[in-house]
């Protein structure tokens, strides 16, 4: 199993709107990526304009197919603008899970 977590940061006004991007992302993913395994994002409780995605894909294929996908495209057309640094990527094999 192949994972992807990615730490974002919006500028301050512009959380409503990555809520959004990434609920874009979501539904797209439920649609169409079957070997998308997991795909799920978080908003942090304590500092709303950071958000988390954490993200599980049966294989290398199915990533390739996630990160080069329409909906990938689009959501990083909205998201450069309201950036606030650079989005944390960690691409790691998974271990272990429940």
């Amino acid at each position: 199993m192949l994972t992807i977590t990615a730490v974002i940061r919006v500028k301050k006004g512009h959380e409503a709107t990555m809520r959004q991007a990434l609920l874009d992302v979501v539904a797209h993913v439920r649609a169409n990526e079957p070997s998308t395994v997991g795909y799920h994002v978080s908003q942090d409780a304590a500092d709303a304009c950071v958000f988390a995605t954490y993200e599980r894909y049966a294989d290398q294929a199915a990533m390739d197919r996630h990160n080069n996908s329409p909906a990938v495209a689009r959501f990083f057309e909205v998201a450069k603008p309201i950036l606030d640094g650079d989005v944390i990527l960690v691409s790691a094999s998974e271990i272990a899970s429940k």
